[in-house]
């Protein structure tokens, strides 16, 4: 597996290269190199990845929500009951959700409502079978007014959409978590969750196993942030199996968000493989999609100067 590193932009190569002389030794394990891609060209392969159109909106989602979208039991899931109990306003608004909503694939509708103690802080749910079972799980960013975040993981047992298990929650008000998303980082065949604790004030990277109906702490360590406050973009991280290995990698930008750190797990192990050095910060979602058509994945993100980074197969 080989990487190349692609940006744009005469002064942002020129501080890419001075990043690529001090890491040479950690980029060229994972085979990136560096060389020019036209603006333009970046943003068409981008936009032609992405879908067309979405499924119609429920009445009562979430204004700026995005659903999740299942091939299994669950077809979709919204986040709905838009609320302004909760003031913490870091997606850009008051807003938040109070309640999930999920259609399954014979077409029964089924609800969560959230009581008045806390909100939905999140703006898509994710979908992922965490236990093998065949079945997805819901996976959402659960706030308290009195107590901030924690992450939730639901489901649909007998008929009924509730909430399977919980991590604690950060233990404050207005203190938020960003989930990375869920792989198998160990390589032992399970799944397990990431997520960044409080990304904008010493961002914690933990990583969980939902296990014997309980969601158990695996790992954790501190620097990161995968979230600029008051951005809607949730996405500035993303997962790959990077070094092919067969153990899901991390991409997750540093506390700084100058730096992508590309994480492993590998073997129980939380270590860093390598890093990508900005002169300026990360700013957009990290995309991982096949951008040139190879069948292989690539990686695309912007910077806060109009830069576009693509690290390419």
């Amino acid at each position: 597996m080989s990487f190349k590193f692609i940006t744009t932009g005469l002064a942002a190569v020129l501080m890419a290269g001075l990043a690529t002389a001090i890491h040479a030794n950690e980029l060229e394990r994972l085979g990136i190199r560096m060389e020019l891609l036209p603006e333009t060209a970046l943003n068409t392969l981008i936009q032609a990845g992405r879908p067309r159109r979405g499924p119609e909106r429920p009445a009562d989602a979430l204004a700026d929500g995005q659903p999740a979208l299942g091939t299994g039991t669950i077809h979709q899931a919204w986040l709905i009951e838009p609320t302004t109990r909760y003031g913490h306003g870091v997606l850009g608004d008051g807003v938040e959700a109070g309640g999930l909503r999920v259609v399954l694939a014979d077409g029964t509708v089924l609800d969560f409502n959230l009581g008045p103690e806390s909100v939905f802080e999140d703006l898509q749910p994710r979908l992922v079978d965490l236990d093998g079972d065949g079945t997805e799980e819901i996976i959402v960013v659960r706030s308290y007014l009195d107590q901030g975040s924690a992450l939730a993981v639901l489901g649909v047992n007998d008929g009924a959409l509730g909430i399977l298990a919980e991590t604690p929650a950060i233990g404050q008000s207005n203190r938020w978590l960003n989930p990375v998303g869920a792989g198998d980082f160990d390589g032992d065949g399970r799944i397990e969750i990431a997520y960044v604790q409080t990304p904008h004030i010493g961002g914690i990277l933990r990583i969980w196993r939902l296990q014997d109906g309980k969601l158990v702490e695996l790992a954790k360590a501190n620097g990161f942030s995968n979230h600029a406050i008051g951005s809607r973009a949730l996405g500035l991280s993303a997962i790959l199996d990077v070094n092919g290995d067969g153990a899901d990698d991390l991409l997750v930008p540093s506390a700084s968000r100058r730096t992508l750190k590309i994480m492993s797990f590998a073997g129980g192990k939380l270590q860093e493989l390598g890093q990508v050095r900005h002169p300026v910060r990360i700013k957009s979602n990290i995309t991982v999609q096949d951008l040139d058509g190879n069948g292989q994945p690539d990686i695309a993100y912007n910077l806060d100067d109009g830069t576009l980074v693509l690290l390419h197969r």
